[in-house]
């Protein structure tokens, strides 16, 4: 396991459109998921071991922040040829077990991974309601740790851009394994 931070990104760039299919059957693009207020976009998979220990606060924190209009999608990047537990039917599996309420897209290219700098699982980019982005940081401080308590830095972050269309100054960096990417398609 590669553990990777993200990197420091300019804030204010677009989110880049993209056309992937769901764990639901359906297609999405960007305009399909973004919120009044917000997009939560989060490049997760099914075997992080650091994506694991926070699946539970995923989940809470997508259903809490749409209800501030902050819509969230999920997708997936890894090579599934190399990482058969990130294969699509096993998308299908964990969002179904987990009762996600938001999309879990397949990135079978790699390229939606590519456009937006993705590096590691989980990495998050917090949109506000133009899709400029105003967050590039980590969920909180628990990493691999099963933690309940402590700082919800994503959650607030995402409810003060759709306040203020503003993110925090301070941003931490996510830390993660990092994306599988296919033989020859390094970022």
């Amino acid at each position: 396991m590669v553990a990777l931070e993200t990197p420091e990104v300019q804030i204010g760039w677009n989110a880049a459109d993209f056309d992937l299919p769901g764990t639901d059957g359906k297609r999405y693009r960007l305009q399909d998921v973004r919120g009044p207020n917000g997009l939560l976009v989060m490049f997760i998979c099914n075997h992080c071991p650091f994506v694991k220990a926070i699946m539970d606060k995923i989940v809470r924190d997508a259903e809490e922040l749409k209800q501030h209009g902050v819509h969230s999608v999920a997708i997936m990047s890894n090579d599934v040829d190399s990482y058969p537990d990130d294969s699509f039917d096993n998308m299908k599996k964990l969002a179904a077990a987990r009762n996600f309420l938001f999309p879990y897209l397949l990135d079978e290219t790699q390229a939606v991974a590519r456009a937006y700098g993705a590096v590691c699982t989980p990495d998050f980019f917090g949109f506000d309601g133009a899709l400029k982005l105003r967050y590039r940081g980590r969920l909180d401080d628990s990493r691999m740790e099963h933690k309940t308590s402590g700082e919800r830095e994503l959650f607030n972050a995402m409810l003060r851009i759709a306040e203020t269309g503003k993110g925090p100054s301070k941003q931490l960096p996510s830390i993660g394994c990092s994306i599988k990417w296919k033989p020859g398609r390094a970022a």
